[in-house]
């Protein structure tokens, strides 16, 4: 029983350096030109997504297989968290090399049990235990994640 709760509470601990503590300090290197898929976080630049989550400055909606933005718009691009949600991830990594100079993946590294595993959101695993990329890390298909979310009536984003 008591190595149950350690397990869980050490998966949360590293969960929460993952997304909470890691995550701000990337942020805040320095203002992003393009924070895509931002949420509600405020990268300095244009901030986009597919939905708007908060109120931001300079907020776009975009889709993230044709992004609206001209070839090398950008310096700096933030890309948190999103990659693994996405259809293609090939093919957004495209869109936003095309349009930024410097892309910054962040992923949900292998060493976040919790995120790299999550059927519930994600479609795909990034085959990586740093956090940080700047350019797409080998991925898979996260098992079963299609079909736990079809059967939760979850939109799958394209």
């Amino acid at each position: 029983m008591y190595a149950i709760i350690i397990a869980v509470i050490l998966l949360e601990l590293t969960h929460v350096l993952s997304y909470s503590i890691i995550k701000r300090r990337i942020l805040r290197q320095h203002a992003w030109d393009l924070n895509i898929c931002c949420g509600k976080t405020d990268g300095g630049g244009i901030n986009a997504d597919i939905v708007a989550h908060a109120a931001l400055p300079n907020m776009v909606l975009v889709d993230v297989h044709r992004l609206p933005f001209r070839d090398g718009q950008f310096n700096t691009i933030l890309c948190s968290h999103t990659i693994e949600h996405v259809a293609d991830p090939d093919r957004f990594f495209r869109e936003l090399t095309r349009v930024g100079d410097d892309v910054t993946i962040v992923i949900p590294p292998l060493w976040d049990v919790s995120a790299a595993l999550n059927v519930f959101e994600h479609r795909w695993i990034f085959l990586s235990f740093k956090k940080v990329h700047q350019s797409l890390p080998p991925y898979v298909e996260l098992p079963l994640a299609s079909a736990v979310q079809r059967c939760l009536g979850q939109r799958i984003h394209a």
